[in-house]
């Protein structure tokens, strides 16, 4: 695992392996996902992606619907509409993603679901060590966030913009949340973030898309962050 330290007096340290953590596809080697975020030239084109789209969807519903017929009640009940639930008893954690998003292996994360058609519309969780006890001990949600937004989830190249940050709490635990833009030069990047330290790790779920579909897909999005949680 890589390390982080981070204090209200000192900006954050990273290792170089652990660069980028909260966008994957940003991450050297999965380049593919930012060039198929091009627009299609021809109907062909076109024509293609809604043949992967079916194709995708068809290999999804069956063990989807099996998982359904044989999860208990509470499961269905938590599950949002159009959404399906990550559950990691290892690490401790839980949240949801939108129904059609596929699971990417990505080194460094701990979790990958993306979209296979907009290959911007993502969320990953990265986990990090950490002698601190609270994300309190860090600091404000919004030192905390234009923090991690400039040394870890968007490249140096990229101009970064943080909306909002505030701060909850759930269950005694509590989180930051956190909207912020990137822009590159052929695109702009809509994201949102929760992070949260327990046990010894520091959280970081990020989720976002093109800004263009921002408008489409946030209410989606915000749904994805709302549901992170620990869950001991």
């Amino acid at each position: 695992m890589a390390s982080l330290k981070l204090s209200p007096s000192s900006p954050i340290s990273i290792t170089k392996s652990s660069r980028f953590v909260g966008v994957p596809y940003f991450k050297k080697g999965v380049s593919f996902l930012v060039r198929s975020e091009q627009s299609p030239s021809s109907s062909s084109d076109l024509q293609e992606k809604c043949q992967r789209r079916v194709v995708v969807t068809f290999g999804v519903v069956a063990p989807w619907i099996s998982l359904l017929s044989r999860a208990p009640l509470s499961f269905a009940a938590e599950r949002k509409e159009g959404f399906l639930v990550v559950s990691d008893n290892k690490d401790a954690y839980s949240f949801q993603y939108p129904f059609g998003w596929q699971e990417v292996v990505i080194e460094g994360q701990d979790k990958v679901y993306k979209d296979v058609i907009e290959p911007l519309e993502s969320v990953s969780v990265n986990l990090i060590p950490t002698s601190k006890q609270t994300i309190k001990e860090f600091g404000p949600p919004k030192q905390i966030a234009e923090t991690l937004i400039k040394k870890v989830l968007a490249p140096p190249n990229q101009k970064t913009n943080l909306i909002d940050a505030s701060e909850h709490e759930v269950d005694g635990k509590t989180y930051y949340q956190f909207e912020f833009t990137a822009q590159a030069r052929n695109y702009t990047r809509h994201a949102l973030g929760v992070i949260t330290v327990f046990n010894g790790k520091f959280y970081t779920l990020t989720t976002g898309a093109n800004e263009r579909r921002w408008g489409k897909m946030k209410d989606r999005l915000h749904t994805v962050v709302d549901s992170f949680k620990i869950t001991v």
